[in-house]
């Protein structure tokens, strides 16, 4: 078990270090939004696997949080879009 999740780290990372740069060079806002998105919920489940691998169950409560708070943000873009495209 052990051994799969130490090979789920490089990919991790990488696709950490992929969003980071979309975010970065997005070239449109909603590209960067969803960059954003991704990125949190791929840290919650880094988070996740390395709680499993380190024992730390605190780890999982904050991959949980961490989630909570990407969907809120979620929701408050879509809100705040949704009013910018209906001219409020």
């Amino acid at each position: 078990m052990s051994l799969a999740l130490s090979c789920l780290i490089p990919l991790y990372i990488v696709a950490i270090v992929l969003y980071a740069v979309r975010v970065l060079k997005g070239p449109t806002v909603s590209d960067r939004v969803l960059a954003v998105d991704a990125l949190g919920f791929d840290l919650a489940a880094f988070l996740t696997i390395l709680s499993v691998l380190f024992r730390a169950p605190i780890m999982v409560t904050t991959a949980l949080v961490l989630a909570l708070w990407i969907y809120a943000l979620d929701i408050y873009v879509a809100k705040y879009l949704e009013s910018k495209e209906m001219g409020d």
